[in-house]
């Protein structure tokens, strides 16, 4: 008789739980702040990447205010430069009469430089301060030209004086094409990351600790199994937070293939396609512990202890993400549910070891087996327990329903 009980229940529990999830998810997508939310992020994203976008390598000119021919000639130049080439950067010279009419110009901020010229060489004049770029072209025209006249003085052959003296240099390790924009959306990742984990997690505990207050749960728990109450609460946030990771990362690839930033895409695809995965991942693993921490607080002000271990799980990895060394980056991108965090970051920036990615999935899958395993046995536990907050420990010690 017993054994009939327990596989009807058995066979109940995989519809209730869903049955929990979609009232999860329907009641989260009605909510005018959950969909302001949402929409304010993905517009952020959006305006960010156009804005970039927008800005990255941008031409710029600089007009620069100059005394005679000689210095005419230097910011000419100056242009053709790798420095200021590099940089978009065109330098216009500005004719004038002296040096004072120089310094004039860029005191009313009509020249945004000065050039005049000195009995040994050049001046550069400057407001408050003199354009870093602009400066470095301005400086090496100037002694390229000079070289150059006085070498023609001294009948010298310039070209035979500086044979040998090329430098070349040679990376050991180059760093990949578009870096500066490859470590910018790792960064993102990071952040977005760790918010939408936060703010869903939190989301979790606060729901459970509610229905706990107002002895929801008690009316809950006669008709679904505690367990299929968990199962379902995990299942339909982490459907929540992964629809809206996904809507992040449709709305960055659409606006970068806008801004025509085909080749960045190209790069980032797998990066992107992988921080969906270790998402996914992460937040299942890490909603068990935010399920429990509800479960085991009595009222609202209780979670912020409980929902610590959670908390650490995810501040920990955030600020090694951002402070610790490169070293520090590859060996706790391995760990598991840290790695989620981490790990896809390391892989928008350039290429990762497969067997390193491999050791972080292997890793996190078995943990997160092991949390849902533990959070389940706490959370049956001190669900319908009311009236004082439980360690996890003590959770542990009652007695299973």
């Amino acid at each position: 008789m017993s054994t009939s009980t327990d596989r009807t229940s058995s066979t109940r529990t995989a519809p209730l739980w869903r049955l929990v999830a979609e009232r999860e998810i329907t009641t989260r997508i009605r909510e005018k702040s959950f969909i302001l939310s949402t929409a304010f992020t993905v517009l952020v994203i959006v305006a960010a990447i156009v804005a970039a976008s927008f800005f990255q390598d941008r031409p710029s000119e600089k007009d620069v205010a100059v005394v005679g021919a000689e210095a005419s000639a230097v910011v000419s130049a100056a242009s053709k430069t790798p420095v200021a080439e590099s940089d978009n950067l065109t330098l216009k010279a500005k004719v004038v009469d002296d040096a004072d009419a120089a310094r004039a110009a860029v005191r009313d901020g009509s020249a945004d430089a000065a050039l005049v010229p000195t009995d040994d060489g050049f001046r550069l004049i400057g407001k408050k301060s003199v354009d870093d770029t602009l400066q470095q072209a301005v400086s090496g025209a100037a002694a390229r030209l000079t070289l150059e006249q006085n070498a023609a003085a001294q009948s010298v052959d310039l070209s035979t004086l500086e044979s040998g003296t090329a430098t070349k240099t040679q990376l050991l390790e180059p760093a990949p094409e578009n870096a500066g924009a490859r470590e910018a959306a790792a960064f993102v990742m990071v952040i977005l990351f760790f918010l939408t984990a936060l703010g869903f997690g939190m989301t979790i505990a606060q729901s459970v600790t509610q229905e706990k207050e107002s002895r929801v749960v008690e009316i809950l728990a006669a008709a679904v199994p505690i367990r299929a109450l968990l199962w379902g609460k995990i299942a339909g946030n982490t459907v929540l937070a992964l629809g809206q990771v996904l809507l992040m990362v449709a709305a960055a690839i659409v606006s970068a293939a806008f801004a025509g930033q085909g080749n960045l895409l190209a790069d980032l695809g797998p990066a992107l396609a992988w921080y969906v995965v270790f998402f996914v991942l992460g937040f299942g693993a890490l909603s068990t512990l935010w399920a429990v921490a509800g479960a085991l607080a009595s009222r609202q002000q209780d979670l912020t202890s409980t929902t610590l271990p959670a908390q650490m799980l995810l501040m920990i990895p955030y600020f090694l993400s951002f402070a610790g060394g490169d070293a520090v980056r590859e060996v706790v991108s391995m760990i598991p549910i840290v790695s989620t965090i981490i790990m896809p970051g390391r892989m928008a920036e350039g290429s990762v070891p497969a067997w390193q990615i491999g050791v972080a999935i292997g890793g996190t899958l078995v943990a997160a087996v092991l949390l849902v395993r533990l959070g389940t046995a706490i959370y049956e536990r001190a669900l319908l327990r009311t009236g004082q907050k439980l360690g996890y420990r003590e959770a542990l010690s009652i007695e299973g329903t």
